[in-house]
């Protein structure tokens, strides 16, 4: 059975031939999945994932059903063990196991409370569907990875570039008013060290990526100075949460680390959106030719296609 969780649980060859699936197959449309559901499970909000995944499965001719937890979908209880006698009526263990006979595929996005990093580190929704599913399970994006963005990021620099291999890439901390989960920085910088990127991830010294995470980018440079951004082929900016600070917003003084078109130089820009306008990025760089955002965004849609075929075995 595959899933898909996390890139690095997968080798580079087998990235390569979704990425090259994705690449080579954009916009088309089949049968391939004529007769098969895929359950849409949002735990959070949504836009480009609830939408680009519902059309890739139409394009597919499979069939979706969307469901919002706590909202027309019973408000599921993760925690094994836990005495269910508050506002959580059904356990995903048991939902689960119920959803894995209806579908041939559960996607489920579930965003971590950024109330305790411990609790988020160890993933416990998406885990918990790993570990009850009899179907494969996707992560639209969970605590700590978000693995569709992070090859639909892939993606654009492949079709934009021609290779990932040897590029500079910075992985760029922005401000914002609030404070975001690390999963989407956390996807990128691995697989953007899987398919052979030179990594510098360049933020204030508190908003280092988890342990877990850095562990696995031997070699790669963090830094705080922003004047690096300029010598990059690739800027990824992003906002996320400060580990020592966990879940607080980002203090008023971060707001100079906004990305303008004077730090970003001639490096191409992306961003996994939604984005706030003139906190992280100026409307200068989202309106400029170095822009590669919208591009990024349409991606998902292919690379997801190729995605789901690849754990239905179909490629």
């Amino acid at each position: 059975m595959r899933h898909f969780i996390d890139t690095s649980e997968y080798d580079r060859s087998t990235l390569e031939a979704i990425l090259t699936h994705a690449i080579t197959h954009r916009g088309e449309r089949c049968t391939a999945l004529a007769g098969r559901t895929v359950a849409l499970i949002f735990f959070d909000s949504s836009l480009r994932t609830r939408t680009s995944f519902a059309v890739g499965i139409a394009q597919l001719g499979g069939t979706s059903v969307t469901l919002d937890v706590g909202r027309g979908v019973w408000n599921l209880e993760y925690l094994d063990g836990a005495v269910m006698d508050g506002d959580k009526p059904e356990h995903i263990a048991d939902a689960v196991r119920v959803l894995s006979r209806y579908f041939d595929v559960l996607a489920v996005r579930c965003f971590p409370a950024l109330k305790q990093a411990t609790e988020d580190a160890a993933d416990p929704v998406i885990e918990a569907f790993r570990r009850h599913a009899t179907v494969p399970v996707i992560n639209l994006e969970s605590a700590l990875y978000h693995p569709c963005q992070a090859m639909a990021d892939i993606m654009t620099i492949r079709e934009r570039f021609g290779r990932t291999d040897g590029l500079r890439v910075a992985l760029a901390w922005t401000p914002h008013v609030k404070a975001l989960p690390t999963a989407v920085p956390n996807s990128f910088a691995l697989a953007a060290v899987q398919f052979g990127c030179r990594l510098t991830i360049i933020a204030p010294p508190e908003f280092r990526l988890p342990d877990v995470v850095m562990a696995r980018l031997p070699g790669v440079e963090v830094i705080a100075d922003q004047a690096a951004l300029a010598d990059q082929d690739v800027v990824y900016a992003k906002s996320w949460t400060s580990l020592e600070n966990y879940g607080a917003p980002p203090p008023a003084h971060y707001r100079s680390w906004i990305v303008t078109p004077e730090k970003l130089g001639r490096a191409r820009f992306l961003h996994c959106m939604p984005l706030r306008r003139n906190v992280e990025v100026t409307d200068a760089v989202l309106e400029s030719a170095h822009n590669d955002c919208y591009d990024e965004a349409e991606n998902r849609l292919h690379v997801q296609k190729s995605i789901l075929l690849h754990c239905l075995h179909v490629i």
